[in-house]
């Protein structure tokens, strides 16, 4: 009796072990554990510049900025961290933008191990996959993705530059603008940013090229890399694209007509100069972070511009953030079968299903509620400062679309604006993503059903 009480208690204790390590909760911990190393390393007084510590708040917020791929900076990166701690930065920005479950899943192949079944729900919830076949595949080809992508960006970056800086430098620099750009972090070595480069035809097109086909999601470029033909695409990847190049064109054009007599942004520059800052700017919202041009310098509606570009964000399943591209593409498909008067979702010639038209509908207002309320919480943090509410609120979205993007307030934060950002920076990191996996499985058949009434709307 003795022994079947003990192996009851295992069980139990097994059943409450697998409940608290399920995917859900696994997922933020290493997140959290992750940021709690960097933390740790970065403020060593090894990683500061002069061998003395930055401090342990700064060090939070550069390292969750860096685990979470978002670029905010308290301090800036190229003249506070000696060049340990900008190798932490990097190793944590890749750490974070490929997932550290994807790092895993490379080990234990190299080690010849086999993937479980919580290890395959632990990359579906991090890759944003629909199944779980294929996903230790879906893994390798992220690294190679990566690999052969940040490879070339650097290469082509420090040969470009090395007469400028020297191969030293300049191969450093490459390889760390290869992984910033990819995994679209936006940390960059120089306070502003890529501003002495906004007209080189180079770098402009190496880093667009970088935060673009990471902000379109590693299945989406194994779809293409795998298919070649617009017709056997998956869904999911036409929505990607087609929403991908609407926004890229609004974002140029935007800017291009609004900004065109700006002194402070695009009138200084050449005809060539202008378009290419024009392109960067009207990109950078969706992720990247970067910015060639003053970003506190746009006019008014460009920056609220940005914010709903940032906002949305990037594709499902990339290095990007925000509510995601696809999620707000099936909103507005949703839109349009309501005021054409149709009883079904379609787009491509296919369905969509109503289920997946709700959870894009809850992830959008939880998130849009999640905005708000730190919105809010940064006001009141940061009241005694000189910042406006466009300022505050371009600074929560930033955080929360983990893009980087900033009008200038994150050098002058207040300790305690410090600790609501970085609350931001990881719940936008985690939380639609969470979120989306959490509803999918979440999908419980009701026994009964309760009588039908009319409610007035509009």
């Amino acid at each position: 009796m003795l022994g079947i009480g003990r192996n009851a208690a295992v069980r139990r204790m097994n059943r409450q072990m697998q409940s608290f390590v399920h995917p859900t909760r696994l997922i933020p911990m290493g997140f959290a554990i992750l940021i709690a190393i960097g933390t740790v390393l970065l403020m060593l007084p090894i990683s500061g510049a002069h061998g003395h510590s930055v401090g342990w708040l700064n060090a939070l917020f550069m390292a969750t900025s860096a685990v979470c791929v978002t670029g905010l900076a308290v301090i800036d990166t190229g003249t506070a961290f000696s060049v340990f701690g900008q190798v932490v930065i990097m190793v944590l920005i890749q750490i974070g933008g490929l997932g550290f479950m994807t790092f895993g899943i490379l080990f234990a192949v190299l080690l010849g191990k086999q993937i479980g079944l919580k290890q395959r729900l632990l990359i579906q919830q991090a890759t944003n996959a629909v199944s779980t076949q294929g996903l230790v595949k879906l893994s390798l080809n992220i690294f190679s993705i990566a690999f052969v992508l940040e490879s070339v960006a650097m290469i082509t970056l420090a040969l470009h530059w090395t007469p400028e800086l020297g191969w030293k430098k300049a191969w450093y620099y490459g390889a760390f603008y290869a992984i910033s750009s990819f995994n679209n972090a936006g940390f960059a070595l120089k306070p502003d940013s890529l501003s002495e480069h906004v007209g080189d035809p180079i770098v402009n097109t190496v880093v667009i090229t970088l935060f673009v086909i990471g902000g379109l999601g590693f299945i989406v470029v194994t779809d293409i890399l795998r298919k070649r033909r617009w017709h056997k695409f998956s869904l999911n990847t036409k929505l990607v694209l087609v929403s991908s190049l609407i926004a890229t064109v609004f974002g140029f054009m935007f800017v291009m007509i609004v900004e065109w007599n700006n002194p402070a942004t695009l009138a200084p520059l050449s005809l060539g100069d202008k378009i290419w800052a024009a392109l960067f700017q009207g990109v950078m919202p969706r992720s990247a972070g970067y910015n060639t041009v003053d970003i506190g310098g746009l006019m008014a509606a460009t920056q609220f511009v940005f914010i709903m570009l940032m906002f949305i964000g990037a594709a499902s399943g990339s290095t990007g953030g925000g509510i995601k591209i696809n999620t707000f593409a099936i909103l507005l498909l949703c839109l349009y079968s309501v005021v054409r008067g149709r009883s079904e979702i379609h787009a491509f010639r296919r369905k969509i299903s109503f289920d997946t038209a709700f959870r894009a509908l809850a992830i959008i207002m939880i998130s849009l509620g999640i905005v708000v309320v730190l919105t809010i919480m940064l006001t009141i943090t940061e009241q005694g400062s000189s910042a406006t509410f466009l300022e505050v609120f371009y600074e929560a979205v930033s955080a929360f679309g983990t893009v980087g993007s900033s009008m200038g307030l994150t050098p002058h934060l207040s300790p305690e604006g410090k600790i609501v950002v970085v609350i931001t920076m990881y719940i936008g990191r985690l939380g639609p993503l969470a979120l989306a996996f959490a509803l999918a499985r979440n999908n419980k058949p009701t026994k009964y059903s309760y009588p039908e009434e009319k409610v007035l709307i509009g």
